[in-house]
């Protein structure tokens, strides 16, 4: 006989179960009970090949489109994988307008759930990499770009956008932000990230979360998509820069730099998802690590929502990392470790069932995560409210306002690297200006037209490709004398030369698994780009250099012989329009380096913030230093620093201290500067970073206006992990240094006292 207690929970349990009956909906479907509540009733309802289904997504490019009247058209492969019931499916109507999407999904997604003997939605997942991946969203900057904006309310507004657009045309989570650190210029996929650094990083991603998920209430409200995080952790730091090669991070480094963006994102921005990374962690491969993904993700930081593993990784611990003995116990693996969603694999956990025909037990381990994905589905709404509104998708979905947004976003982004003797802004007056070279759009000369009026004169002319533009591997072209001699020759008869050089989508991408490559032994300009400049700047008159890439490049000859440099990086559809305004005066310059720029590969490791005993020797016939530190970045305004001031010398585990300095801008034009805080740890227990970023604030001045810029250090800022691998504060002299860059600065000491 059970005690009393528990017959009373039993009797309300089926009371309430019989009052739901009542209305017509089983406990799952009843939006007024918990999530939790609905979880638990619904989860041992279902089979066990069901909440494997649950488990699983697979990428719409094996039948999922429209035919030729719009609707929707399955492919017999996945007609069969919806049978069940799915986790979620990638990229559904990427490749039509948004209208056609949201028909096409809300169709998808009705499909689905009168397929499936629950009702259970999917999760449509998109990525966002320029605004939401898909035709007819606004194509916003690469994350690069919003780090160099060092402005993340800014970046809020922009993930706020995608979250909505992606939402519009019916999408539910997006497998981005990245809160990896890029150090390393080789890696194709450096500008899908937001640079070198763990505080910048950490702002951008909490803020880009905080968007793209409506500040968490837009999930519910169905308004926003859900966030997923990657690749955790330590992805950006691969060997030599090479997509899938091994990782080689001190345990120390991991937690005090490449941790705190994840941990962020999980605990302040509330990210529904995670995704794994292809790499390994001391030797453990990150897809089967439960200390990784189960002991930090969720026992120390205490993350409720779903893993994803990356495309095929819980498989390849099997036939690639080679740490599983056979495919299910590559599946198994991934399952003890904690990864909830297989990505597209069909030889992973699509053996579960039968596994567990073996040891029953591998269930309670399904039934975790099957819990997971339920309970995402049911914060996003979808059990309640699955569909998209299509009256609202045309109108909100690419609106003037968002494309504005993408203006904005442009204009902060983009830096000023060089502006020799004031070359820079250009006047609108009469003259013949030759936009030439490589990274030309076809759009650029209109856009310039539309920001100079009729006074200015364009010639403009491509010139030659940098590569022969095939996807997997792509070869560089040869040098073309003719181009050249063409470009040049247009040069002879133009007041200025404007050329537009970096690198292309072929020079910097992503290196997939298979005959895929986009990674670079060697980061100096492809292509004949350093001899077009030479040729130019030879004739005498005025070279402006337009940079436009994915991967810091080491541009020695262009630094040396242009007359100006603005470095746009990847810049949204409203680029060439933002890149006129900057160089005709109308908007100051005002993005700074995510990134350090390197004179050679050679240097790599090479970002600001690495230890003070790295900086002892340089290297033999190469200057020393970097050609641009981190944080550089030129104005039309002229700032000045002064009157550094802290409001005490000491600081202990509970007190604080106040930093003030002066911002003058001197010059003659309104100009937004971004002031920089960084604090370096004089000595420690451990060799520690030269110096670390603790704080920034962007400001606008008008022309001879003064700002006190007000920065507080707290005690958690000079945290650092310790001999015993435990986060310290170790007293001690502490440097603090504001300034325009991570190398110009007004500097101050303090002591922190226990």
């Amino acid at each position: 006989m059970k005690p009393l207690k528990y017959q009373v929970l039993i009797i309300l349990s089926l009371v309430t179960f019989g009052l739901t009956a009542q209305k017509g909906k089983m406990p799952y479907k009843d939006a007024s009970l918990s999530i939790e509540e609905r979880v638990n009733d619904l989860l041992p309802r279902m089979s066990l090949e069901e909440k494997v289904a649950q488990m699983r997504i697979f990428h719409a490019n094996i039948g999922v489109e429209s035919d030729e009247k719009g609707r929707l058209k399955l492919s017999d492969r996945v007609v069969d994988k919806l049978k069940l019931g799915i986790a979620g499916i990638k990229n559904p109507g990427e490749h039509i307008s948004p209208l056609a999407a949201a028909k096409l999904n809300n169709e998808l997604q009705k499909y689905i759930m009168e397929s499936n003997r629950w009702g259970i939605p999917a999760l449509f997942v998109t990525e966002s990499y320029n605004g939401v991946d898909a035709a007819g969203c606004t194509k916003f900057g690469r994350p690069i770009n919003s780090a160099a904006t060092f402005n993340p309310e800014l970046v809020n507004r922009i993930w706020d956008v995608v979250g909505r657009e992606a939402r519009l045309r019916g999408m539910h989570m997006c497998h981005s932000p990245e809160a990896d650190l890029v150090r390393d210029p080789r890696f194709g996929r450096m500008s899908e990230a937001f640079g070198e650094d763990t505080y910048l990083t950490t702002q951008m991603v909490l803020n880009a979360i905080k968007g793209v998920q409506g500040d968490y209430e837009g999930l519910v409200n169905g308004t926003h998509i859900g966030a997923v995080a990657k690749h955790f952790a330590g992805y950006g730091q691969v060997l030599g820069g090479s997509n899938f090669a091994a990782i080689e991070i001190s345990p120390r480094t991991l937690i005090d730099e490449i941790y705190p963006p994840f941990e962020a994102a999980v605990k302040e921005a509330k990210a529904l998802g995670i995704m794994a990374s292809h790499g390994d962690i001391n030797g453990i491969a990150s897809h089967g690590n439960p200390e990784l993904l189960t002991g930090v993700l969720r026992d120390q930081w205490g993350f409720d929502g779903y893993v994803v593993s990356d495309s095929n990784d819980i498989a390849r611990l099997y036939y690639f990392m080679k740490v599983a003995e056979s495919p299910e116990a590559a599946a198994l693996m991934g399952l003890v470790a904690g990864i909830d969603i297989d990505l597209y694999a069909e030889d992973s956990y699509a053996y579960l069932p039968e596994m567990v025909k073996k040891d029953p037990s591998i269930e309670k381990m399904i039934d975790r995560s099957v819990r997971r994905v339920l309970r995402t589905k049911m914060r996003l709404g979808l059990f309640d409210n699955p569909y998209v509104d299509i009256k609202k998708t045309e109108k909100e979905v690419r609106s003037a306002s968002s494309l504005a947004l993408a203006e904005e976003a442009d204009l902060e982004s983009i830096i000023l690297l060089k502006n020799e003797a004031n070359t820079l802004p250009l006047t609108k007056k009469t003259q013949k200006i030759a936009l030439l070279g490589p990274l030309l759009d076809e759009g650029t000369q209109k856009a310039f037209e539309a920001v100079t009026g009729k006074q200015v004169t364009y010639v403009a002319n491509k010139g030659f490709e940098l590569t022969d533009g095939n996807k997997g591997v792509p070869v560089v072209l040869p040098t073309d004398e003719k181009a050249l001699e063409q470009l040049t020759n247009l040069a002879k008869d133009a007041d200025v030369s404007i050329l537009f050089l970096g690198g292309d989508e072929f020079t910097a991408k992503e290196a997939y698994f298979n005959n895929a490559l986009g990674d670079r032994a060697t980061i100096e300009p492809v292509g004949p780009q350093d001899e077009l400049v030479q040729r130019i700047k030879a004739l005498g008159k005025p070279v402006i250099i337009v940079l436009k890439h994915r991967r810091t490049l080491a541009i020695n000859i262009m630094a040396e012989k242009a007359d100006a440099i603005l470095d746009a990086w990847d810049l949204s559809e409203m680029g060439d329009t933002a890149i006129a305004k900057v160089l005709f005066g109308e908007v100051s310059p005002s993005g700074k380096l995510p990134v350090t720029v390197p004179r050679s590969i050679g240097q790599f490791p090479f970002h600001y913030s690495m230890k003070e005993i790295n900086y002892k020797k340089g290297y033999l016939f190469l200057e020393d230093g970097p050609l641009y530190p981190f944080g550089y970045g030129l104005s039309y305004g002229d700032f000045t620093y002064d009157n550094l001031q802290l409001s005490a010398a000491t600081i202990t585990p509970t007190s604080e201290i106040t930093v003030n300095v002066k911002v003058t801008n001197s010059g003659n034009m309104k100009a937004k500067e971004v002031v920089q805080l960084y604090l370096k740890d004089e000595i420690g227990s451990v060799t520690r970073p030269d110096k670390e970023l603790k704080g920034f604030e962007k400001i606008e001045l008008n022309p001879g206006e003064i700002k006190t810029v007000t920065f507080t250090i707290t005690p958690k800022m000079l945290e650092f992990t310790g001999l015993t691998m435990e986060k310290i504060l170790e007293p001690g002299d502490y440097t603090v240094q504001v300034g325009t860059s991570s190398k110009e600065g007004l500097t101050a000491r303090f002591r922190l006292e226990k």
